[in-house]
């Protein structure tokens, strides 16, 4: 049995898969990190890493971008493997648990979600085929009122991965408003809906000469985000340190 510690225990995400966890037989959370340690949880709560003192395998991260640093370091005194699911994470904190993965095995992806990986693998696919077509990419994503960033980091995940698989220099877009100017061509549009209890919607268009091509996929619930957190819990509990992602564990099950 894989024993996990599951920051940000009281968060929505944290009871949603502090839920999914319970009804398997492979994993159980032996330990909380939340400042609400009042909440009532089957295991213990404790308002920072640094004051957990159970023994775990592994580690899983639904909390929010300023406890990054303490995690890492909590991470790396103790030799735990650390699944990263939060997002909104600057460019210095992404650099920071690339570094951390040379000494701990790290796992991090800004979408826990099956379907939306692969949905990346069709985009990429697609701008690999079109993008020299004069094929234009957008990308509109919509999330619940409650979300704090935007854009998503899935929307930038799509959009980091369509600009690599172009192999050209792209330029992201996020706000037409302030300007008078035409499209420029190597430019990927982002556009954020925030609205009600939207679980997760992403849509990527390849608008090109009298054609249009769609890819999307809608979240129905937050659960489908918590199996993938669990599942890459199990599967980074065995590896060996190194940063590993969703791409990963496709391959693995594939």
């Amino acid at each position: 049995m894989i024993k996990m510690i599951l920051s940000g225990c009281s968060g929505t995400m944290g009871k949603v898969i502090a839920h999914c966890t319970a009804e398997r037989n492979d994993i159980e959370i032996v330990a909380g990190i939340d400042l609400h340690t009042g909440t009532d949880h089957s295991f213990p709560v404790y308002p920072s890493p640094e004051q957990v003192d159970r023994a775990a395998d592994v580690l899983v991260d639904f909390s929010n971008p300023a406890l990054l640093n303490p995690l890492l370091e909590f991470g790396k005194k103790t030799k735990l493997p650390v699944v990263l699911c939060t997002t909104g994470y600057d460019k210095s904190q992404v650099e920071a648990l690339k570094e951390a993965s040379g000494e701990i095995p790290i796992f991090y992806s800004r979408n826990m979600s099956m379907g939306i990986n692969l949905l990346i693998e069709l985009a990429k696919k697609a701008e690999r085929v079109l993008g020299s077509g004069g094929f234009d990419v957008e990308i509109v994503e919509a999330h619940h009122n409650q979300k704090l960033d935007a854009p998503s980091g899935t929307a930038l995940m799509i959009a980091d991965s369509i600009a690599e698989a172009s192999g050209e220099q792209m330029h992201y877009l996020y706000d037409r408003h302030s300007q008078r100017k035409k499209r420029s061509a190597r430019e990927i549009g982002i556009h954020s809906i925030r609205g009600g209890t939207i679980v997760g919607e992403h849509r990527v268009l390849f608008a090109g000469p009298h054609e249009v091509l769609t890819i999307s996929h809608s979240a129905q619930s937050k659960e489908i985000f918590a199996h993938g957190a669990i599942n890459a819990a199990v599967f980074l509990a065995r590896k060996e340190k190194g940063l590993y992602s969703m791409a990963d564990l496709i391959q693995e099950e594939d």
